[in-house]
């Protein structure tokens, strides 16, 4: 931590200083005085998770008139590099070792100083460390303006992490919360109420599609699953994680299938507890009515042709696969935890059950299960709602107002 707080001299005017750095970066381009604003993103990784897709989806969409954006990952890359990639994007990985690795924040420190970003926006722990380490203290001229962005209500964190969240607040102009439950999280760690803003996730909104047409695809995917023509689907996508608690998600199955037996579950995604996860299944004796899918890159065809989704998470920041499933026309049955409350219109959207209650999730899933106009309604509600307040745009749109705030 000493060696990154080290002040680096001013090497501007030394070619061979100059020429050695741009080595360590040759696709940057040369800089030019321009009213187009940089911005450098850091995230630890690009793997196939929630606010990794945020920043593709932000990142390619900005206006590039305006902004010019590069990415840097703190350990490696993964999936969501080629989006960045067609949509022209640079990308630097900075091939953190340790978990305190002194040289990621050297090679950090120079990617900054060759770029000279207007604006440094980093995303989650790890990335909001070693930016807010990598810059000078607010007091510098010619700082970069630091934005951190939480994705979570962070329960996981230990209380030295808390205590590094704390020593750092000095050195953040503005925190990005993706919800109201997450800006609270973090006031009550010491934030300023001036420090946070909340910008809610965005996501694409599917295009409407032919009735006749989605009748005959889903019969088509059933039989892909083999799955009996009339199966009713219930959905889960999302990482196989303890957080999660998917085996509320398995148990909660279990007891739906003594109550209605053309009933299939599909869950989306990998993770750690995925062995633990089939073996439950097969515990109940329930593990060939479930399929274990894995990460799928576009989940989108399985929730248009579900009946019903189902979240159980202990804790959550704003859950795209909660506003995809809404987005999809599907009714959601989801645990009562205060950024699942913001999603879901409890009786309208769908239902919020008490967390680890897996009976309330069978009670609400018959009932939508066995009552098509209530399924429907309920799917018509989230579907504007997704559309009225969470689409890509406005996400797009208050992204570029707050940047224009923060270098005005």
């Amino acid at each position: 931590m000493i060696f990154c707080n080290i002040p680096f001299t001013n090497h501007s005017k030394s070619p061979t200083k100059l020429k050695k750095q741009k080595s360590l970066f040759p696709h940057l381009p040369d800089l030019q005085s321009s009213l187009v604003t940089r911005i450098l993103y850091t995230i630890p990784t690009l793997d196939r998770s929630g606010a990794e897709k945020q920043l593709t989806l932000l990142a390619s969409a900005l206006p590039r008139e305006q902004f010019d954006i590069h990415v840097a990952t703190l350990t490696r890359n993964g999936p969501y590099l080629d989006n960045l990639r067609a949509a022209g994007i640079e990308v630097t990985c900075l091939h953190k070792h340790w978990k305190l690795d002194p040289f990621t924040c050297w090679r950090l420190k120079q990617l900054i100083r060759k770029f000279q970003p207007d604006i440094i926006h980093s995303w989650m722990f790890t990335a909001n460390f070693y930016a807010r380490l990598a810059v000078s203290k607010k007091t510098t001229a010619n700082r970069p303006v630091v934005v951190v962005s939480e994705r979570c209500v962070d329960l996981w964190k230990g209380s030295d992490r808390h205590w590094i969240d704390r020593q750092l607040i000095s050195r953040t102009d503005r925190l990005l919360a993706n919800s109201e439950a997450v800006a609270r999280f973090y006031r009550e760690q010491g934030y300023q109420d001036k420090q946070v803003t909340v910008i809610p996730n965005g996501i694409e909104i599917p295009i409407d599609s032919d009735p006749s047409e989605s009748v005959s695809d889903r019969e088509q995917l059933l039989k892909e699953l083999d799955y009996p023509s009339g199966t009713k689907l219930i959905c889960y996508v999302g990482r196989l994680a303890k957080q999660k608690r998917v085996q509320d998600v398995v148990w909660a199955f279990q007891m739906l299938r003594q109550l209605n037996t053309n009933c299939g579950l599909l869950i989306i995604g990998d993770g750690a507890e995925r062995i633990k996860l089939e073996e439950l299944a097969a515990h109940f004796g329930c593990d060939h009515l479930i399929r274990f899918l894995g990460h799928q890159k576009d989940p989108s065809r399985y929730l248009q042709h579900a009946d019903c989704f189902w979240l159980a998470s202990e804790y959550e920041g704003m859950s795209n696969s909660i506003m995809e499933a809404m987005a999809a026309g599907l009714p959601v049955v989801a645990s009562n935890i205060p950024a699942n409350a913001e999603l879901v219109d409890d009786g309208v959207t769908g239902y919020l059950a008490p967390l680890g209650d897996s009976p309330a999730y069978v009670q609400f899933t018959q009932e939508i299960l066995t009552t098509p106009e209530l399924a429907a309604s309920m799917g018509a509600a989230g579907q504007e709602k997704m559309k009225s307040h969470f689409g890509l745009s406005p996400m797009i749109d208050r992204h570029v107002r707050l940047y224009e705030e923060l270098t005005r």
